[in-house]
């Protein structure tokens, strides 16, 4: 009996293939999933990249809002001060110091390099109004003097200071106004931001999603691996794993061998749905009988292997009587299938230094002879070992 696994996109049942019964197994592939999950990759760079650039032009901004914040507030000065230089001037009380001041406060605001760190705005209606404001200052200027020589009252110093405030004051909403779009591309930042974070929170949620996914499917192979489809017991793969496990032989244990012995004929005159179902039914005696404990598995197309742990012989024969008893009243049920079986066991308190894979060759000898003995009992050619 082999046991064979390959690659398909279909099941095929239980099998003879030159006299012994062969399970194909399934196992599918997924190449799309490879593509999304690389193109899932794809945009959350993408994102975290926009991400980085809509950051680092908020940051931009932000310099930029409190650089307007500081000119407002000199433009502001600029008004207030104005007024008051020409109120002294009007009172006879000279400040040459604060006209200075205002000279190179406009300097400032105009080129953006001075002592007071203010920036040039960029902006053409500002910087319009700005020039126009700076210009009229040299005339306010030129009647500043005019009337400290001939008198307020023969200048237009107060009219002039007038037109002049109102000047500024158009410069003041000017840069205001600047600031209002400054802080609009600050919220338009914010909220792209917003949307690009929320994009990778549902893309990562996606990956998370996809990962679970992902780890189902593999645990799924991995039962598909390690686990009959036909019986749900334990496979050859399995089988062939314990058998590997020196753990196990550090208490006393059971090997158990079981083989069919009619599911060839079985096949031959009833179909191999009929050998499939004799195969289901022997599995879940096996497994109703045997205590959750220990291990059972589908060793081969026709024969199972059983592991009994921490045992002696007394259990390990009455589980073997359990299990003929079972048999028994499953046949005298009228059983339309009637089950027939050969078994043999070794367990490891009969050998010093034994492993696995030698209660294994005991149990399978044993096993063959008890076949033999059936075939022989039965008038049926023996056979092969």
């Amino acid at each position: 009996m082999r046991y064979r696994v390959k690659y398909s996109s279909r099941l095929i049942r239980n099998k003879e293939y030159h006299g012994r019964s062969v399970i194909e197994v399934v196992m599918i592939k997924g190449n799309v999933k490879i593509d999304r999950k690389n193109l899932i990759s794809i945009l959350q760079s993408c994102l975290v990249l926009i991400l980085v650039i809509l950051v680092a032009l908020m940051m931009v901004e932000i310099g930029n809002l409190k650089g307007t914040a500081r000119v407002i507030n000199y433009a502001g000065l600029v008004r207030g001060d104005t007024q008051r230089a020409v109120k002294l001037e009007i009172t006879g009380t000279r400040n040459d110091e604060l006209i200075a001041y205002l000279d190179d406060i406009l300097s400032d605001l105009t080129s953006g390099e001075g002592h007071y760190e203010l920036v040039k705005l960029k902006d053409a209606a500002y910087q319009e109004r700005l020039d126009s404001q700076r210009a009229y200052w040299e005339r306010l200027k030129a009647e500043v003097a005019a009337a400290r020589q001939r008198g307020y009252e023969n200048t237009q110093i107060v009219a002039m200071s007038e037109t002049y405030f109102e000047m500024a004051d158009e410069t003041v909403s000017a840069a205001e106004h600047y600031s209002e779009k400054i802080a609009m591309k600050i919220r338009t930042i914010e909220i792209l931001s917003a949307l690009d974070m929320l994009c990778l929170v549902i893309l990562i949620m996606l990956q998370t999603a996809m990962a679970l996914k992902m780890a189902r499917k593999n645990q799924l192979l991995e039962q598909k691996a390690y686990i009959d489809i036909h019986t749900g017991l334990p496979n050859k793969g399995s089988c062939e794993e314990l058998l590997n496990n020196r753990e196990i032989l550090r208490e006393p244990t059971a090997c158990v061998i079981f083989d069919l012995n009619n599911l060839k004929t079985v096949n031959d005159t009833r179909g191999h749905s009929a050998g499939d179902q004799l195969i289901l039914s022997f599995a879940r005696l096996l497994r109703r009988v045997i205590p959750e404990k220990h291990f059972v598995g589908r060793y081969g197309g026709d024969e199972f292997m059983a592991v009994i742990y921490h045992t002696d012989r007394q259990e390990v024969e009455g589980i073997l009587d359990s299990l003929r008893r079972e048999v028994d009243a499953a046949n005298r049920d009228g059983n339309q299938l009637p089950l027939s079986y050969a078994y043999g066991w070794a367990i490891s308190a009969d050998y010093e230094d034994c492993i696995m894979q030698t209660l294994l060759d005991k149990a399978d000898y044993c096993m063959y002879e008890n076949k033999r003995a059936y075939y022989a009992t039965h008038d049926r050619r023996a056979p092969r070992s």
